[in-house]
């Protein structure tokens, strides 16, 4: 960021057609991050028709779990209840989402062997990350989660436009913690990407590294933000970064533990030695 300007793009017209960008960019991450985690998942012993069937159910539970903590802790901002279910306006908070998610998930990944249910979680955090990096695009274009006001060269010049949260001065340099998120999650993607050239990659690494990243980051990044309530200090997203870097660390400790529990590391299930998990061609 350096002092580009910026100004909210909620519309696309497309002809007779327009297009909602918030909306748009969750369908476009929701598809991409399902694409993603079945390209990791197959060569792994996934089933194509298992990832699939669980996929729409969890982004289900996600979205469900991020809309209803907004509407919690940002009720009285409602004008109506009907203003709840507008999910294409913006205002879904990730962390509430997460919750939701894991809760929905457990029961469903029963059927699955235990390294498979790991591998699961690996290809949810690969999908998760491209997908909420692009998803994160809509909130930058409804004018979501503003920052407080810097100075060049770091931040982005407000130029005004329509925008969901109470807006800067024009002309005023603030941080966009949501731009900041798809940046550091693209980062994060091209770091999962390398690790997994691994041929030992124990499973569980890479939902521990996600939990772990995101959490740091984004518990840093919401002490920019100047719209969002706090309790004790912190936002509701900051308490739940805490728990998803518990999580995340513990995934992480008991790594080798686990590999050795459940006999796997060395190779995914059904890759051959020499194959690169990292190649789209080992997914077919």
């Amino acid at each position: 960021m350096f002092g580009l300007p910026y100004t909210t793009f909620p519309h696309i017209q497309l002809g007779p057609v327009r297009l909602q960008v918030f909306g748009l960019c969750v369908a476009v991450g929701v598809i991409v991050g399902t694409l993603v985690a079945n390209w990791y998942g197959r060569p792994r012993g996934l089933p194509r028709d298992e990832v699939l069937r669980l996929a729409p159910w969890l982004v289900l539970a996600g979205i469900a779990g991020a809309r209803l903590t907004y509407v919690i802790t940002n009720f009285d901002e409602l004008d109506s209840i009907w203003e709840a279910f507008a999910i294409w306006r913006g205002g879904l908070q990730f962390t509430g989402g997460a919750i939701v998610a894991t809760l929905v998930a457990l029961p469903l990944l029963r059927r699955l062997e235990p390294v498979q249910r790991w591998h699961f979680a690996d290809a949810v955090a690969l999908g998760l990350t491209i997908g909420q990096a692009i998803g994160r695009i809509g909130c930058v274009a409804v004018g979501e989660h503003f920052g407080g006001p810097t100075s060049p060269p770091f931040g982005l010049t407000w130029r005004g436009g329509s925008a969901v949260e109470p807006a800067p001065p024009v002309g005023t340099v603030i941080h966009q913690t949501a731009a900041y998120e798809t940046l550091h999650l693209l980062v994060l993607f091209v770091a999962l990407l390398v690790v997994l050239r691994r041929r030992s990659l124990a499973p569980g690494v890479l939902i521990g590294v996600f939990s772990v990243w995101y959490g740091v980051l984004r518990f840093l990044t919401d002490f920019l933000r100047v719209n969002d309530r706090e309790l004790f200090g912190l936002t509701g997203a900051q308490y739940g970064c805490l728990l998803l870097i518990g999580v995340g660390v513990w995934v992480l400790a008991t790594t080798r533990a686990r590999a050795e529990r459940l006999g796997a590391g060395a190779a995914p299930a059904g890759e051959t030695a020499t194959a690169d998990p990292t190649s789209p061609a080992t997914a077919e």
